[in-house]
């Protein structure tokens, strides 16, 4: 989504991972962007529950609530509004979708839905379920349907995920039920997923804002809410309280416990402390890869792995960074010459094993390894050509472009949001680069809060971001980040590259589909927009009586199935 006991999914972070406004233009010389996939977030909280509880998260609800801790943030409950794992994992609660992914399986199906078909190369129609109804008792019709995905283009949030809909026209009511999406392009094989990510949360009309996001406090107070929850008591990145929603008939079933609490910790370390405590249930997203290592011998505790979509990588601001568009010393071939070098001296496999103890993989791609085109096409380009780091080729393409060394290079990266073990990360980063002599770095951590604004502000010349897939496609690795306007926002534009992408999304061959993915992997490879460093695994920790956490190839996690014993 987005981007989850210890979360490594949607999302949407799911930080993505969290966008520049999206630009209506006619789909031949479009310039729009299918951004997705969930930037990941760090929160900050007190819980306060009903019995006793830490400073810091954990406690007896009493009740027989399901207790869940995250390090994630939300940064709005409006669907529009936000665009990040934590986000879009309470969205996935408490909203419902057009489509959905069931459990176990990656692939879309009608959830509040009866029924969704193309029934013209550019009509994609779906026709609601009969008698929906939001949990303040407000009627769900395709009326609610055409305001939500009018609204995501009307507002076009910087934050928000409306890239996702660059091949939406118009949504058009028939009825009460029937609901048909005008697409610009004919045969758009990813459409049905978009239903299901980020921009698909299907919105109440008469509780939200037509032109403007609407606060949090009134979308509870509103409680407009039609999926398997409702929001019942919010303290925003401190603690949400979750019930049961009778109204829903979705895909999705109805929830087997009869709350969840869900509370957020800004130091991971107590979130280890709580789960291993039994204090809390679940614990999800971020623990350091030796706290992961230190449960999985408790016999308290149950380490939970799945298929992961997550990717961590560094991004250049095209305008900022060494000899960028705007700064005084500005050429493009010195700064490709700074990327490469950086390319040429990253060592992947290091930062794996002596950071992460193997829960994270190198990433020689730009699509994650296992799905569907996923090639190697950085590992042959930089470095020795096997995947390690090479000093004097990184050096020779630094001369080669005329380069005084050190360069001096800005690298800013996340405090606590994709864990904390990412800090140290990114010291060893440093190392590498400045071992070299070639670089002087200077790592700087900033709050997701903060980071998140001046990311797209052109505030960093080079950044850390992690991306959650919000459908498991390659599209959606690549559409958010190097469509001319892009999520990224770090101003890298090749019309050829924006063609391709755009090509690969309608093309129905499977094969030549692949053949379009793999080839656009070469090219981005050769520009460098960004250099992915690792590939992580979905991992999360229960109580030992837990029951019912699926993570799956959908990357979303859901707390219906949970139950304890």
């Amino acid at each position: 989504m987005y981007g989850v006991v210890l979360w490594r999914a949607p999302h949407i972070h799911f930080l993505h991972s969290h966008r520049k406004k999206y630009t209506l233009m006619a789909f031949a010389s479009m310039k729009g962007r299918r951004a997705a996939g969930i930037l990941a977030g760090t929160a900050a909280f007190a819980l306060v529950l009903t019995g006793c509880a830490t400073e810091e998260g954990g406690g007896e609800s009493g009740d027989g609530a399901i207790l869940v801790g995250t390090t994630e943030q939300v940064t709005a409950l409006d669907p529009a509004g936000s665009y990040d794992n934590g986000s879009f994992g309470v969205q996935n609660q408490v909203f419902p979708f057009l489509m959905n992914t069931p459990l176990g399986s990656p692939d879309v199906e009608p959830d509040i839905a009866e029924s969704a078909e193309f029934t013209a190369p550019t009509e994609y129609t779906v026709v609601l379920k009969e008698g929906l109804k939001f949990a303040n008792g407000n009627d769900l019709t395709a009326s609610d349907v055409k305001f939500t995905f009018d609204r995501q283009l009307a507002i076009a949030d910087d934050n928000g995920p409306s890239s996702l809909l660059y091949n939406l026209e118009s949504t058009e009511a028939v009825d009460e039920t029937t609901v048909v999406f005008h697409l610009k392009a004919e045969n758009d094989q990813i459409f049905p997923q978009i239903l299901s990510s980020p921009a698909g949360p299907i919105v109440d009309e008469e509780v939200f804002s037509a032109d403007s996001l609407t606060p949090d406090d009134e979308i509870v107070e509103g409680n407009a809410f039609a999926g398997q929850y409702s929001i019942t008591s919010y303290d925003f990145n401190k603690t949400i309280e979750f019930t049961p929603n009778p109204e829903y008939k979705g895909l999705l079933g109805e929830a087997k416990n009869s709350s969840v609490i869900l509370s957020y910790y800004t130091d991971s370390s107590n979130l280890k402390l709580n789960i291993q405590e039994g204090d809390i249930d679940v614990a999800f997203r971020s623990l350091s890869a030796t706290d992961v290592e230190d449960l999985r011998g408790n016999d308290s505790v149950k380490v939970v792995d799945g298929p992961g979509g997550e990717i961590q990588y560094i991004v250049f601001n095209f305008d900022t960074m060494p000899f960028g568009a705007k700064t005084p010393e500005a050429d493009p071939a010195k700064a490709l010459a700074v990327r490469q070098a950086t390319a040429d001296l990253v060592d992947r496999q290091e930062i794996a094993t002596q950071v992460f103890k193997e829960t994270y993989t190198p990433l020689y791609s730009y699509v994650p390894d296992g799905l569907t085109g996923a090639t190697e096409s950085l590992k042959g380009l930089y470095g020795d050509g096997e995947g390690g780091p090479d000093a004097e080729k990184a050096a020779a393409t630094l001369a080669a472009a005329g380069i005084t060394t050190p360069v001096e290079l800005s690298l800013q990266y996340v405090a606590e949001r994709y864990g904390p073990s990412w800090g140290d990360a990114y010291a060893l980063v440093k190392d590498q680069l400045e071992s070299s002599g070639l670089f002087t770095v200077n790592i700087q951590p900033t709050e997701w809060v903060q980071y998140s604004k001046d990311r797209t502000a052109d505030v960093y010349p080079s950044y850390q971001l992690g991306w959650f897939p919000d459908y498991s496609d390659a599209d959606n690795y690549l559409t958010p980040f190097f469509l001319t306007e892009n999520f990224l926002s770090n101003h890298y534009d090749n019309a050829e590259v924006n063609d391709m992408i755009l090509e690969q999304a309608s093309t129905v061959d499977p094969a030549a589909r692949q053949a379009l993915i793999e080839e656009i992997q070469d090219k981005v490879a050769a520009d460098l927009s960004t250099v992915p460093l690792l590939q992580g695994a979905q991992l999360a920790v229960t109580g030992s009586t837990v029951e019912g956490l699926t993570l799956d190839a959908s990357f979303k996690v859901r707390f219906a199935g949970l139950t304890k014993g």
